[in-house]
């Protein structure tokens, strides 16, 4: 072939994406005698405890009868393993009374496919009314994994957040929900709301209050309310305020995650919802994947049954990932003392928000001179998106922190953390307004 051209829908998705530049730097060595700071993507930490459940695990898998010819040689059903929904399903109704069988749930090749379905089930062209749905996201900046998932033009509606700053180097963003419930009242053609819970990438954990009122305001406009609980509660329960709970109603699309709790090369996607949207994704994933990875399931289906998964997520998973936040807060105090600096207040997920209000390059920018030195972050612009299309506020690009914020993964050996600091804190001296 002298050419080959691509689709508009392959050029969508095979172009630059901040998602694809995460996951580059997550695979790709740097230069020849350059040491690696890992601060970039969202590989969880190795935890020695939960390494030692899923080996003994697999080892029962592999000495027990015909289960690992079994789990190797056969496709489960599109909705995913009937045994693992089951557990899912049992644990939920029993612990937090949900009404779901396991008609509510489906399993997916990774929370990201999940999302990838979600987004394009609820959004884009509807023939049957001649609308043309979005995606409201209640608080930006969110998750650069969404950003370039919708097939078609002006998915997503990103509304800005709001934020309080306090004395002590911190900050933390708040829903606008004024703007929010202005702009849902005025448009007829959102298709959903999505928030995470933890926020990727911020570590915020929206309250209880807050996600009660985004699901009554999805109850009011008849609209699903998407959840994305990849850090969250019960499992892997990188949440540190005490006082959150899980929540789920008919209206809220709740979907998890195995990775986060070490198994994240399984791609374990898991949707709890209304059964016609779990018969939606079965069908797609049928069409799309034929089935989704079975390792996963039969690997965390029994520790979920009696109880261990949840018991090593809050004994060993949040303990570790605490202790590694604080850990992190300090070190930014000490390498960047004396600078114009503030971390987002620390309430879950892997990752700190760091504001850098004195950059004089844009945060993008400050990627690359960090990147020189063999430290690997993620630019802030990337999480601000979702302009509305009739320009009914303004655009992400306008909010104070666009440009000046860093997402850094503080889940790599503290020496590794502590060396990778102290380089963006050098660094940052250089390239601050004068």
């Amino acid at each position: 072939m002298d050419t080959i051209e691509f689709s508009d829908f392959g050029k969508k998705l095979c172009g630059e994406s901040g998602i694809l530049q995460l996951m580059d730097d997550l695979g790709k060595p740097l230069p020849k005698n350059i040491p690696s700071f890992q601060l970039g993507g969202g590989n969880p930490a190795s935890i020695p405890e939960i390494e030692k459940m899923y080996r003994s695990r697999m080892e029962f898998i592999l000495n027990h009868s015909n289960d690992f010819e079994n789990l190797i040689g056969r496709y489960d059903a599109p909705q995913g393993r009937v045994s693992f929904i089951e557990n899912v399903a049992e644990y939920f109704s029993g612990k937090f009374g949900w009404k779901i069988g396991p008609e509510n749930i489906a399993i997916t090749n990774g929370s990201q496919s999940a999302f990838f379905y979600l987004f394009n089930l609820f959004s884009g062209t509807f023939s049957a009314s001649g609308k043309k749905k979005t995606i409201v996201l209640p608080l930006v900046p969110e998750y650069i994994g969404y950003a370039d998932q919708g097939l078609e033009k002006d998915t997503f509606v990103g509304i800005p957040a709001s934020f309080t700053m306090f004395d002590n180097h911190t900050f933390k963003y708040n829903i606008d929900f004024e703007k929010l419930e202005d702009y849902l009242e005025n448009h007829d053609n959102v298709g959903a709301l999505c928030v995470s819970r933890p926020t990727n990438p911020t570590g915020n954990v929206l309250t209880n209050n807050e996600i009660h009122h985004l699901a009554k305001l999805a109850a009011q406009y008849d609209i699903p309310l998407m959840v994305d609980n990849a850090y969250g509660l019960p499992w892997p329960d990188i949440i540190f305020d005490d006082g959150a709970i899980p929540y789920w109603d008919e209206n809220v699309i709740l979907s998890m995650s195995l990775s986060k709790i070490g198994l994240p090369s399984l791609r374990t996607g898991i949707v709890i919802a209304d059964k016609r949207i779990i018969t939606a994704l079965s069908n797609l994933n049928a069409i799309v994947a034929l089935a989704s990875g079975s390792l996963g399931q039969a690997i965390a289906g029994s520790l979920i049954k009696d109880g261990s998964l949840i018991e090593a997520a809050r004994k060993y998973v949040k303990p570790f990932y605490l202790e590694k936040s604080l850990k992190t807060q300090e070190a930014i105090h000490k390498y960047f003392k004396d600078t114009d600096y503030s971390i987002h207040k620390s309430e879950g997920a892997i990752f700190l928000w760091l504001l850098l209000k004195d950059l004089s390059i844009t945060s993008k920018e400050f990627y690359h001179k960090l990147k020189e030195k063999g430290v690997i972050v993620v630019p802030g612009e990337y999480f601000f998106f979702g302009n509305p299309a009739d320009k009914s506020f303004e655009p992400v690009e306008n909010h104070p922190h666009y440009s000046k914020c860093i997402r850094m993964n503080y889940s790599r050996p503290d020496k590794e953390v502590d060396e990778g600091i102290r380089l963006m804190a050098e660094v940052y001296r250089k390239f601050r307004k004068t």
